[in-house]
């Protein structure tokens, strides 16, 4: 079963989406069958590379009072730390996330992608320097496990790695994507938000369900033995696996 998640750095949704989203992997008995690709969407993709801080540039977008905007990333803050994820209200600027989705491209390519992404959300919304320092973007991308001169050299090189954010992004658009973080399963079930891990959990056992044989016995009576078309197992007797594929 194939996840794709769409989202942004700046996105505090999708830090707390990502969390939940892994929490219900976790508890599904099929996960060793999952496999989950993030995808590049930036949300603000005409912002400079660092704007104003975090809370001025939602006070902005949202026509918000500084005292509004804090309460709202007050209220961020106590949810995200419900999810076990550090959380920082103040210290964040806010800016273009482009060459971070480079990176994550970057990291893609080396099997590394998900160590940077947990990273690059930690870096945004639990440390006070600021993720925009290009020498921080260094620092975290080589403690993800990336060689520090390949990292120099995508950062100093706008175009490498930017067909594949823009790909991603162009693949959003074709499905309707104007939001994240967005979970897309198999490309038949879209999920919005950062959505309960109850929600999650549902989606991914319909989901899997969905995908199986439905076993469906003809011809079958009460007796067991073997006859001219087959042999059955004694009534009452079990092998210990279900007859029919489930969930």
């Amino acid at each position: 079963m194939h996840v794709e998640i769409w989202s942004d750095i700046s996105c505090p949704w999708c830090y707390v989406g990502k969390a939940r989203f892994e929490k219900a992997l976790t508890l599904f008995r099929h996960r060793d069958h999952v496999e989950v690709t993030h995808r590049s969407f930036e949300l603000d993709p005409q912002l400079a590379h660092t704007g104003p801080t975090t809370g001025a540039a939602h006070a902005k977008k949202y026509d918000l009072t500084p005292a509004e905007a804090r309460a709202a990333e007050e209220n961020l803050a106590g949810i995200a730390r419900e999810e076990g994820l550090d959380y920082l209200v103040d210290f964040r600027d806010h800016g273009n996330t482009f060459d971070l989705h480079r990176l994550l491209q970057l990291s893609a390519a080396r099997g590394l992608h998900d160590e940077l992404l947990t990273l690059f959300y930690q870096g945004n919304f639990a440390a006070e320097r600021s993720i925009y320092d290009s020498e921080h973007q260094v620092e975290i991308a080589v403690r993800a496990g990336l060689d520090e001169a390949e990292i120099r050299a995508v950062l100093a090189d706008r175009r490498a790695y930017a067909d594949e954010v823009r790909r991603d992004e162009a693949e959003a658009a074709q499905l309707g994507i104007t939001g994240v973080p967005f979970f897309v399963i198999d490309r038949k079930y879209g999920v919005s938000g950062a959505q309960s891990v109850e929600a999650f959990s549902e989606v991914l056992r319909r989901a899997w369900a969905e995908r199986q044989p439905v076993l469906t016995v003809l011809g079958t009576d009460d007796r067991a033995g073997c006859d001219a078309h087959g042999c059955e197992t004694p009534r009452g007797w079990s092998t210990g696996e279900p007859r029919t594929p489930g969930i």
